[in-house]
């Protein structure tokens, strides 16, 4: 198929013996019939937004806008260009983009630079198919010319621009320099699906070798000249502050260089990470605790069940719930959520340096823009000049997208106490990440529902009750409306069920001040549960099979109902389960949840021994998540989503008491073991729509899949997350 150029904006083609660098930004208007040979004025113009460098050596390089932390957003994307572009997959590299929100804007989220909603791949689609089919068609136009024969007969494949009839050949780098000064083309032909020889097959990770043989460059690899390390002793309450500090111990630690105060802490600066965590530890700190948040978790709950008998802010209203649960026979139900760590295996670190007329930063970087922004203010500089090196995260979870740009904002603050113009390597241990807030919210549900003689669902309400991540974020104006947190209710408030009489309310503290952030799959992370675990219910008391109900109630949503068919399918929904030993009891259990665009249905098969712990045994997944660029890397999302969602689910729980977090590492706070990883099987729904996200939309079905079985199992669901032993025991 052919496709005009649309919404190129910005482009530009820099010629020279280095070869051919090429790119687009969208939206705007179309780039025709240009050449790329511009002037030096037009290109200023345009302002260049490479996403593919293909070099005299033969080298393809594509830039990656967006940060890559484990989830194969590198591969995906180069797998996206090198499709369009013919290339050879041994030839292609990839490598981070600098933080230029003008030039590398996520087109999900407006003006902003940056990772996360599970959208790389979603919003790089189209961008990146229209820049390798451009650059194919450049490479032979330039080969055409070159040999004087038509376009038409030339052919490309693995890197290699070929003429049949003349027997000519000549690899990317032979015509690179050439290629730059053809004509920008009005249209570029896309392939045909069927055509696809990289996407939809199997390609090795662009980053695999790299993270194996240990070449691969995370933040804590950066170690620059005169370097220092920062390590900060906080206040043990959020909102604590110093009153006053004895730093004379610390001081005399060798390798120690300096001790300064900061807002909210105290940092000691060192020759290495082990040096300033013994001078940390030596310091004598006494805090100001006057202003800080001293609630325990139990309060903020007792709390927050108050305020659900009460109505909320309406979130969504179809029919007249309230009025529709004075008939028929109601059933009711209320669910704890725990604060949650994120928790990554890389704890948050970031090197900051300041220049002669800026700040450089090293980084695993998710958030460009937020992050310039925060460090331009603290350094009274624009954000232009604060550079930022994109490189490799250690997992992050939602965790490096601080709205507040916290970790970052302390080191600049480290800098600037200290008057150092040496690089500064701020380093947070296990403790400190897990203790430093920006958690996922705790929340409180409240649903309840109505049935009719039939067994029919006549009325649903949903109460919600949590602390909202958005309110005071650059993202509020767009995300909060009517009062409204779109983020919490997410998948409650879209909640597809053909319900007549359904509303969804929200109420929001503002005196709760525990620092929150997205989460994997953020509001979907509780609002799949209690929706998914209380219509299982519901299908309980009305005598129904849950696949059935849910399929009779999705009529109108056949993605939704495709998963799920599947995902019944192949489980074997329907057959009884292999009986356990003796004392045990197994349940087959389901949920379906549909999260950035793409849909997911899980069927979970436990064990429930004696003592009511729970063994899962089997996660049978389906997913429809548009084209599958890279089959392999999506079954190992939905698998490590699996285990992320069950360590949650069994284990996960940050509590509070009189304000100060109990948990400090992961012996306290602990991810599922391997002897407690389920077998995992994923099956995809063949799919011609657009790619949707796979980071996140995994980890929603996991827990109420699961809570559903042990209730097969033993009749009881768990409605206080991570699961209570003693809801479970017979």
């Amino acid at each position: 198929m052919t496709h005009a150029i649309q919404n190129l904006s910005r482009r530009n083609f820099l010629q020279g013996a280095a070869g051919l660098t090429l790119g687009f930004a969208l939206p705007a208007g179309a780039a025709k019939g240009k050449s790329a040979a511009a002037p030096a004025a037009a290109t200023a113009t345009f302002e260049p937004t490479p996403f593919l460098r293909i070099g005299a050596d033969d080298s393809v390089t594509v830039i990656s806008k967006h940060l890559e932390m484990g989830q194969g957003t590198y591969t995906g994307l180069a797998t996206v260009v090198a499709e369009e572009l013919d290339a050879a997959w041994s030839q292609v590299r990839i490598e981070g983009a600098p933080a230029d929100a003008k030039r590398y804007n996520n087109l999900a989220f407006g003006p902003t630079q940056g990772t996360g909603g599970s959208t790389a791949m979603a919003n790089s689609w189209d961008q990146l198919r229209q820049t390798g089919a451009v650059a194919r068609a450049m490479l032979v136009s330039a080969a055409a010319r070159r040999w004087n024969v038509p376009a038409a007969e030339i052919s490309v494949r693995d890197g290699v621009v070929a003429h049949a009839a003349s027997g000519r050949k000549a690899r990317f780098g032979e015509l690179a320099e050439a290629a730059a000064a053809e004509t920008v083309p009005a249209s570029v032909g896309l392939k045909d699906p069927k055509d696809f020889r990289l996407i939809g097959k199997h390609a090795p990770r662009k980053d695999s070798f790299a993270k194996t043989n240990g070449s691969a460059v995370f933040t804590q690899d950066i170690h620059l000249p005169g370097m220092l390390v920062a390590v900060v002793a906080h206040s043990p309450r959020f909102g604590g502050t110093v009153k006053s500090f004895d730093a004379s111990k610390a001081k005399a630690v060798k390798g120690v260089v300096d001790v300064v105060a900061i807002p909210g802490g105290v940092a000691v600066l060192a020759k290495d990470t082990w040096s300033a965590k013994k001078g940390r530890d030596a310091l004598t700190v006494e805090w100001d605790d006057s202003a800080a948040f001293k609630l325990g978790s139990e309060e903020i709950l007792a709390r927050y069940r108050e305020m659900a008998a009460t109505p909320g802010l309406v979130a969504r209203k179809d029919g007249d719930a309230p009025a529709a649960l004075g008939g028929g026979r109601v059933i009711k139900a209320s669910y704890d959520f725990p604060y949650l760590a994120h928790a990554a295996m890389e704890p948050m670190n970031c090197v900051v340096q300041r220049t002669a007329d800026g700040v450089e930063v090293w980084n695993g970087e998710q958030f460009q823009t937020v992050d310039q922004g925060v460090l331009a203010a603290v350094f009274g500089v624009p954000p232009e000049k604060v550079t930022i090196h994109m490189l490799y995260a250690g997992g992050s979870f939602g965790r490096r997208a601080s709205t507040q740009a916290d970790y970052l904002r302390e080191t600049a603050f480290i800098v600037k106490a200290s008057g150092t113009s040496a690089p500064v390597k701020m380093v947070w241990l296990r403790e400190d990440d897990m203790k430093a807030g920006y958690y996922r919210p705790l929340f409180h549900h409240s649903l309840e529902a109505s049935l009719d003689a039939d067994g029919n669902i006549q009325a649903w309400r949903h109460r919600l009750v949590g602390q909202s991540i958005m309110k005071g974020s650059p993202f509020e104006a767009f995300l909060i409306k009517d009062g409204v947190d779109g983020v919490s209710v997410e998948g409650a408030a879209s909640l597809p069920y053909a319900i007549p009489n359904l509303q969804v309310e929200l109420h929001t503290p503002t005196d709760i001040t525990v620092p929150v952030l997205w989460w994997r799959s953020v509001g979907s992370t509780h609002t799949a549960y209690s929706t998914e675990t209380f219509l299982d219910r519901l299908a309980a008391e009305s005598k129904q099979d849950p696949v059935a109900l849910r399929l009779k109630l999705l009529t109108k949503h056949p993605r939704h109902a495709g998963v799920l068919r599947l995902a019944a399918e192949k489980a074997g929904w329907g057959t009884p389960l292999a009986p356990g030993k003796a004392g045990e009891r197994r349940g087959r259990g389901v949920a379906v949840h549909e999260s950035f665009h793409s849909f997911v249905a899980q069927v979970a098969e436990v064990t429930v021994a004696a003592d009511g712990s729970v063994k899962v045994d089997r996660i049978v997944a389906a997913v429809d998540c548009g084209v599958a660029i890279n089959p392999d890397n999506i079954r190992s999302q939905v698998e490590g989503s699996v285990g992320f969602g069950l360590s949650a689910a069994l284990h996960g729980e940050i509590t509070l008491k009189d304000g100060v977090v109990e948990q400090g590492n992961f012996g306290e706070y602990a991810p599922i073991r391997i002897n407690e990883m389920p077998r995992v099987e994923v099956h995809l729904v063949p799919s011609a729509e657009k790619p949707t996200g796979i980071g996140e939309p995994a980890v929603p079905p996991v827990a109420p899949a699961v809570a559903n079985a042990i209730a097969a199992a033993t009749g009881k669901w768990a409605t206080r997350l991570p699961f209570q032993s003693d809801l479970l025991k017979a």
